[in-house]
């Protein structure tokens, strides 16, 4: 008998995630005997199965099996189908398995009042089957007390049920539906363990009904498996996530289905159908949680969530506070007014910070002889990061070099190492531009650098384009306490840059760190290396923000910022209250809670920029580790 016939390595839960399954939180690691499975009689109270003695046992037949079990016990698969009568469920067929999985019994059952329903569909008994049948429950209730051994452990899936409709008490049993254990108290259906187990199809839907024997069969299959692999083999299986990519996998067969035929139409005969995919409030609908949301205006029209209106950001906070501790998962959307006004305003902002980032990311170098080689300039800015443009400013007595990088650090890096350097034959002064919004860029590149985002995380440039990941992390791997290595890559071509970012385990790392790079020649090549300004997953957003022209209302935009100075500051108000709720709102969330914030972009007539999304998890220190 065997599992899964291949599980990817990227199934298989990592050691630390084990000890979190509930599997394993039960049981523990090591392999047990059978006498370890079974149901204590706490246990068999709490999920109600029929016990000895118990007022709403009255008339119940004891098994009488009372000698005491060892691990070498003998093991019974059970199930039964069952009709709706008159006096509730009763018994119609009765199956029983032994080990080796040969059937003992498989029996149909008279039931003692009038049947209103058959249940043909899930029992497979129709009225014309139970016609001819003699066989009343005390018939069996007698044959099934001859053939069971004074040390049986009845096997089932819910065996608490089939008990109950054959009125019987049997002391030793090991449920299927709660030996694999799952969290807050769910069960795993015996069709999907059997497939995802055992690899075995059951309960088939070109079936009439469900087989009693194949049910008890995989029953008794699955519990021999949990006890010959162990809880830990068994929690390696993942149950939970290959269950989430079977419904995942449904919901989007469905979601094809009711597209209009014309929407399925291949392009040619021969390409695969393809599946739409399920968005993320599906995702959480198939792992039984339905998301609180709470907004100004309607969020969601599927039904997959619990939406809860509000007329204020104030108000909306307040219910936040009140109802996210109390759900799994929340969406909470704040508004800064209404969007036409919101929109034009927020451009204006965008193209502030745009303007403003393109300059920081800028620098000046010069002067220059007439006659300087261009390319010995390039090759040697080029150490400091990649570059964006570079371009002669020929307006000047003597020529200059414009310079725009794609990374923070690689101009501050510039400024840094090479002003007052001696390249293509001059000494030169590097700087960047000299605007009002540049007078306090020292202060904000301090700010930069002291985010706890940027905590013990350092820039390297000068890394040759010919060096692979597994080359740098081969490198790099001498370098006490480093954590992660972030390769940003172009966003065209899809190859990286001539720089990295090195995330290490403490900041005294780091330190030690840029002492050591600095100076260090990689295959023939000198690094230079810096705090790091910006936290590499904002790499993305910094370049589509220097890329972004804003063509659309360019000219309109820079006319109206006068005009719009009062609503501006307005604006300014708002977004500062914004941020005073979301403070307070993220200083109410409980340790390790995962938080993303998501600040939508703009597309009007104004310009178009690109959103921006943060997320964090919630230390016991308040901050958040990304």
């Amino acid at each position: 008998m065997s599992g899964l016939a291949s599980t990817s390595s990227e199934c298989i839960p990592k050691s630390s995630d084990l000890q979190c399954d509930p599997i394993i939180r039960k049981y523990g690691e090591k392999k047990r005997g059978l006498t370890s499975y079974t149901l204590t009689l706490e246990e068999q109270k709490k999920n109600y199965y029929p016990i000895k003695g118990s007022p709403g046992c009255k008339g119940y037949v004891y098994t009488e099996c009372d000698q005491q079990r060892t691990d070498s016990s003998p093991l019974f698969g059970l199930d039964c189908e069952m009709c709706l009568t008159a006096k509730g469920n009763e018994v119609t067929r009765v199956s029983l398995v032994d080990a080796q999985g040969q059937c003992l019994l498989n029996e149909l059952v008279k039931p003692e009042s009038t049947v209103v329903n058959y249940r043909t569909r899930f029992s497979g008994i129709t009225k014309k089957m139970l016609l001819p049948v003699k066989t009343r429950l005390s018939d069996i209730q007698t044959r099934l007390k001859k053939m069971l051994p004074h040390d049986a452990v009845l096997v089932g899936h819910s065996l608490n049920a089939d008990l109950q409709a054959l009125e019987m008490i049997h002391p030793s049993v090991i449920d299927t539906s709660l030996l694999f254990a799952r969290n807050e108290g769910r069960r795993f259906k015996l069709k999907f363990l059997a497939k995802a187990v055992l690899g075995k199809e059951i309960q088939c839907e070109q079936k009439l009904g469900h087989d009693p024997a194949e049910d008890a069969r995989a029953a008794l299959e699955l519990a021999q498996f949990f006890i010959e692999q162990g809880p830990a083999k068994v929690a390696e299986l993942n149950l939970e996530m290959l269950l989430t990519t079977e419904k995942l996998a449904e919901v989007s067969q469905n979601k094809a289905a009711l597209q209009p035929q014309g929407c399925r139409v291949q392009k040619q005969l021969n390409e695969p159908p393809r599946l739409p995919k399920p968005c993320f409030l599906d995702c959480l609908q198939v792992t039984g949680q339905k998301p609180l949301l709470l907004g100004r205006q309607e969020l969601d029209s599927s039904g997959l969530c619990q939406s809860n209106l509000s007329t204020s950001n104030k108000q909306i906070l307040q219910r936040a506070l009140e109802d996210v501790p109390l759900s799994t998962f929340s969406i909470i959307q704040f508004s800064l007014g209404p969007e036409y006004i919101a929109s034009h305003l927020l451009a204006g902002l965008c193209e502030k910070v745009r303007s403003k980032l393109t300059d920081m990311l800028t620098i000046y170098a010069g002067p220059f002889e007439e006659s300087f080689c261009l390319k010995s300039v390039k090759k040697e800015f080029e150490r400091c990061g990649p570059i964006q443009s570079l371009t002669v400013v020929t307006e000047t007595y003597q020529p200059y070099v414009c310079i725009q990088y794609e990374v923070l650090e690689a101009a501050q890096l510039a400024v840094e190492s090479l002003n007052g350097a001696e390249v293509a034959g001059s000494c030169i002064k590097v700087q960047r531009p000299v605007t009002a919004a540049m007078l306090d860029c020292d202060v904000l590149i301090k700010e930069l650098e002291l985010d706890v985002e940027n905590e013990g995380v350092i820039y390297v440039a000068g890394l040759k384009k010919s060096l692979t990941e597994t080359d740098l992390q081969e490198e790099f791997s001498q370098l006490k306490g480093l954590e992660t290595l972030f390769l940003p890559k172009d966003l065209q071509s899809g190859k990286h840059r001539n720089c990295c970012f090195l995330k290490f385990q403490k900041s005294e790392s780091a330190v030690d760190a840029l002492e050591v790079i600095n100076g260090w020649t990689m295959r023939g090549s000198n690094l230079r290396s810096r705090n790091a300004l910006a936290s590499g997953h904002l790499c993305r957003w910094i370049w589509q923000m220097n890329h972004s022209n804003g063509k659309q209302g360019g000219n309109i935009l820079h006319e109206k910022m006068e005009q719009l100075s009062d609503s501006e500051q307005n604006l300014r108000k708002k977004v500062k209250k914004l941020d005073h709720h979301i403070k307070k709102l993220y200083r109410s969330l409980q340790n390790n809670t995962l938080c993303i914030v998501l600040f939508p972009g703009v597309n009007s007539m104004h310009g178009s920029q690109s959103g921006l999304g943060l997320m964090g998890i919630k230390d016991d220190g308040g901050r958040s580790a990304c």
